[in-house]
């Protein structure tokens, strides 16, 4: 008689099942987000620095606007009709409820915060800058990212042309100080309210009649923004708008005297220009003014927009505020610092110490973070390892850093509370107290430079 086969019983089989280890999940980034390694935080450090100067030179004040914003206050300023809010949004409801979105773009929260906030009653303009990330469900590609980073000025307030010419000029400045030698800056005036629907009825006669041959975004954008038909990159629909009417033919006076100003404006400053009439930029709060500044590529020719902007007269009143004009411009770092690897740009890279600090033994470790700190106050820069133990390694790290100076201390001199200071030119070397080590390093430093 066969012999049965023992069956193991259930609950003894699932607490072999848990007892099992499982391999720890290696993570990965979220697909369209990505580390900003040091090798390239020189290139970033570049851009942020200035920015910074030049919206200190313009006193344009520091804005942080919060990630998360309400998701209708996209839908009412950026436009339903857009790209960014038809399909780049990354959008959910929070645990109360709330129906909310990641930033964007940083416009509509500028003026949320400035009706908020009560910036009506500032002197005007009021100006504005902001750096940071934002978030856009695209397709990720080189070069862009669902998370990428933004900088911009905002002037809100006046409504004369001169302050279109200022933003113009600090976004100039910004690139010019980054070390881009070749732009251009791309302009035009896309009207006001007043007449621009007299235009659009013009350009929607025009391009019903060559509907056939448009692709199938610009079949949809007839409808609801035709002026986003002149901005598509396909080659059919480039030809057909090649010979379509344009918007500065047909302006009211007061928009066609603010551009005139506007070009007055850049021809004093001995800023070039070249005027696009197919310029119009992919989002619906802008009237009047529209610009861009791309760099050329001397090589092929190839040009790309660095950043952009224009007027948004009439989006404080879309959001519930009252009329109120307003300037600003805006890039993207990730693009900006692609260029600046593209066309040889140098990126920026701190001074490089001069003084190396090597300890060996306990005592002098915690000794040695007491000299470092009164270097480090004094304005002289330091590098170390505090991590090394080894005298013989650290002596040769400093040696491939090619410092002047090494700064020696060992059990002796934490005991003595003094440092051996070791001329790495001359081969030098002398011992000096704690408390005359930053006179005697700024000294010896004066000597070699």
């Amino acid at each position: 008689m066969p012999r049965k086969k023992k069956v193991q019983p259930v609950k003894e089989a699932v607490a072999k099942k848990r007892t099992r280890k499982l391999k720890p999940k290696q993570f990965q980034t979220v697909r369209g987000m990505r580390d900003i390694l040091p090798d390239v935080q020189p290139y970033w450090q570049k851009v942020r620095k200035a920015v910074e100067k030049i919206a200190n030179d313009y006193s344009y004040n520091r804005i942080d606007l919060p990630l998360v914003e309400f998701r209708e206050l996209y839908e009412r300023g950026t436009g339903k009709g857009t790209d960014i809010v038809e399909k780049e949004m990354f959008k959910f409801k929070t645990q109360g409820g709330d129906d909310v979105a990641l930033r964007p773009e940083g416009t509509p929260g500028i003026v949320r915060a400035y009706l908020q906030n009560g910036m009506q009653s500032w002197s005007k303009p009021v100006k504005l800058s902001y750096i940071g990330p934002m978030y856009r469900y695209d397709r990720p590609q080189e070069g862009r990212y669902r998370e990428f980073y933004q900088f911009g000025f905002e002037a809100i307030g006046e409504k004369d042309a001169i302050l279109d010419a200022q933003v113009i000029q600090m976004a100039l400045r910004v690139f010019k100080t980054i070390g881009f030698k070749k732009m251009s800056l791309q302009i035009n005036s896309i009207g006001c309210s007043e007449c621009r629907p007299s235009y659009n009825s013009l350009l929607v006669s025009y391009l019903n009649n060559r509907k056939k041959s448009l692709c199938m975004d610009c079949k949809k954008r007839l409808k609801n923004n035709p002026l986003r038909v002149l901005d598509c990159k396909e080659e059919k629909c480039t030809q057909i708008v090649s010979q379509a009417p344009q918007a500065i033919d047909h302006l009211c006076k007061e928009c066609k005297d603010h551009f005139t100003f506007l070009l007055e404006c850049l021809d004093e400053l001995d800023v070039s220009y070249e005027i696009n009439s197919r310029l119009v930029r992919g989002l619906d709060y802008y009237t009047k003014t529209v610009f861009e500044i791309w760099a050329t590529n001397d090589e092929n020719g190839a040009r790309k927009a660095l950043g952009g902007g224009g007027r948004y007269d009439e989006l404080f009143e879309t959001l519930g505020g009252k009329r109120t004009p307003a300037v600003g411009f805006a890039a993207g770092i990730d693009r900006v610092v692609e260029k600046m690897k593209e066309t040889g740009v140098k990126a920026f890279y701190p001074a490089i110490p001069k003084v190396y600090l090597a300890q060996l033994g306990d005592m002098a470790k915690k000794k040695s973070l007491r000299i470092f700190e009164e270097l480090e106050k004094a304005g002289i820069g330091v590098a170390e390892s505090f991590g090394r133990g080894n005298l013989r390694s650290q002596l040769n790290q400093a040696n491939q850093l090619d410092m002047d100076l090494v700064l020696i201390i060992g059990q002796r001199e934490a005991l003595d509370e003094t440092v051996i200071i070791k001329d790495m030119k001359c081969g030098s070397q002398e011992v000096v107290a704690f408390r005359k080590v930053v006179d005697q390093v700024r000294k010896k430093l004066k000597n070699n430079s």
